[in-house]
């Protein structure tokens, strides 16, 4: 059930969002959200430090809050960005309209991202309840399966059958996971306790995958093949979950624990507002820095463009990076963000800086599709109601049909609306890949015809669509990783390389952050938390530490680290 937007504030301290089950572990059980919200800091470095360049490759989020936090201890900050300021965090305004907004990356953000919820309230930003099916914010729902058409308002409205299957999977949880017990250690912050649970599901899961945990279950086993099948197309929470059923076990578990697919809202004006505005932020407590300083300026009004070539001088020296223009700089240390591949594609980067089995979890690391097709309307007309049936006339919908998610957003009843004709993953993002945009929203609508046929979608239509397809953009090559079993020895690697005191001093320096670096992948807590490990990296790198009072994650990391499963 999705929480109004009276309640959310309620549930507020100093505008801090307190959600029953917070992203605190299961493999890091560190609390990153208190360790920046800290009244002493998150730490110093040397006065001979201030003013020292530190390259970050990437203007998403991660890279963006690397830099702000970099900027407030008295660091400089570099951005490169290839492609388009604020990565999978991108809200494009529809021509003609101020509010219609479709938000082709991240959309949906549950209030468990603790620690993103710390730089979205600093920047004042509104939020609503995300219309997710079943939720109050959407109205209604419509489930089309094998030609079968269902109206609901709550889940009471379905046949027995998806009640069925969501308790099958709850029950299937607590049997195999401990799931109840492992919320409740994760919503009390026991990192203790939270080991103790998750640390043998680690070893016990890590070669399994989400199907195999569905169809083994002793839940599952005792249903049909078609209780599975309308798992995969309906799912739980957001919408089907087909697309994941060969990813690693793991994976869902975390999202299941954290309560990722629970309780999300959406940015009121786009949720691209959050990277931009620590961008021309001036933050207080500024090292350094005069007053009022910002990315923006300290940049110039810009990021510089894509790096071509990352090299070392010497051993232990400084970095080099050359951009797309030939242009070279100094840097004292890197963080790069960048989606991982490209570290071997897009740019030639020293192999010396990194080990060889660090390069084989980058390259190993495997993407998943995503498309996305927006247009806008000229009202929420899926509010009228049908005369005959007293039924909405459209609805948030989720089919096997080549749409899968349809969603609607509105911003009040006479102003122009959004409908998200197809959101896919995968192979049914595949399948979208090659074609137009207009060829995209023609397949939509007649998807959508034969679920509604009395409904003219075509002639609320006004403006251009919008539409994106991540696995085409040559700075993404995919939308999110997705591991798969077996994985998480490289997530491993990947997430803990910020703790450099045991490298060799020509791989020190260079940091990984980025939700593909995270244990939850598509989730901007991943990114924003990855990014927050590579700062404590960088300031111990330059001679800096957390405060006792607040030690940081690099600090806790031996003790409150991920198992190690071994080589």
């Amino acid at each position: 059930m999705a929480t109004s937007q009276l309640e959310f504030r309620a549930m507020t301290e100093a505008g801090r969002p307190i959600p029953d089950v917070t992203a605190f572990g299961p493999d890091f059980t560190f609390s990153f959200d208190d360790w920046i919200n800290s009244p002493d800091g998150i730490g110093t470095v040397p006065a001979q430090s201030h003013g020292r360049k530190v390259a970050i490759i990437g203007a998403g989020i991660s890279g963006i809050v690397s830099a702000y936090e970099l900027m407030k201890l008295g660091l400089r900050p570099v951005v490169y960005e290839s492609g388009q300021f604020g990565g999978r965090l991108r809200s494009q305004q529809f021509e003609g309209s101020s509010t219609a907004i479709a938000e082709l990356g991240g959309m949906r953000f549950p209030i468990s991202s603790t620690a993103f919820y710390r730089y979205v309230d600093k920047l004042g930003i509104e939020t609503r309840p995300f219309p997710n099916p079943l939720t109050t914010a959407a109205g209604s729902t419509v489930i089309d399966l094998a030609g079968e058409t269902l109206y609901a308002e709550t889940i009471d409205d379905l046949p027995p059958l998806f009640r069925e299957v969501g308790d099958a999977y709850n029950r299937a949880l607590e049997d195999h996971a401990q799931f109840g017990a492992l919320q409740a250690a994760i919503k009390n912050r026991d990192a203790a306790l939270v080991k103790e649970l998750w640390n043998p599901i680690v070893r016990e899961w890590d070669d399994r995958s989400f199907y195999d945990f569905i169809a083994s279950s002793d839940a599952f086993k005792k249903l049909s093949f078609r209780h599975r099948e309308v798992f995969g197309q309906v799912g739980f929470g957001t919408g089907g979950w087909d697309s994941d059923f060969p990813n690693s076990m793991l994976e869902i578990l975390r999202v299941n624990l954290l309560r990722l697919d629970d309780d999300q809202r959406f940015m009121v004006g786009g949720v691209e507002q959050v990277p931009r505005g620590l961008w021309t932020r001036a933050p207080r407590n500024l090292m350094h820095w005069p007053k009022g300083t910002t990315l923006e300026k300290l940049h110039g009004g810009s990021t510089l463009p894509g790096v071509v070539k990352v090299h070392r001088e010497g051993t232990d020296g400084q970095f080099v990076i050359t951009d797309r223009w030939g242009r070279s700089e100094k840097y004292d240390a890197i963080i790069s963000t960048c989606q991982s591949w490209l570290m071997t594609t897009s740019m030639d980067f020293e192999e010396r800086l990194l080990s060889q089995r660090m390069w084989m979890a980058l390259d190993r690391t495997r993407y998943m599709q995503s498309s996305k097709t927006f247009v806008m309307v000229d009202r929420p007309f899926w509010r009228d109601r049908d005369p005959k049936t007293g039924r909405e006339v459209m609805s948030v919908t989720l089919t096997d049909r080549m749409t899968r998610g349809t969603y609607l957003f509105e911003n009040g009843p006479n102003e122009p609306a959004v409908i998200c004709l197809t959101y896919s993953w995968m192979s049914d993002a595949l399948k979208m890949e090659p074609l137009s945009v207009e060829k995209r929203v023609e397949l939509a609508l007649d998807s959508l015809r034969k679920i509604y046929p009395d409904v003219d979608i075509a002639k609320h239509i006004v403006g251009n669509p919008i539409t994106v397809s991540w696995e085409s953009d040559e700075n993404f090559l995919g939308a999110f990783k997705g591991a798969l079993p077996g994985h998480y020895r490289y997530n491993h690697r990947m997430y803990g390389h910020f703790v450099q005191s045991e490298m060799p001093a020509e791989q020190r320096g260079l940091f990984l952050a980025g939700d593909g670096i995270s244990w939850t992948p598509a989730w901007v807590e991943g990114a924003v938390q990855t990014a927050l490990n590579a700062v404590w990296g960088v300031m111990n790198h330059m001679g800096g530490q957390s405060p006792k009072s607040n030690p940081g994650p690099g600090d806790a990391y031996a003790e409150h680290g991920p198992i190690d499963l071994g080589y």
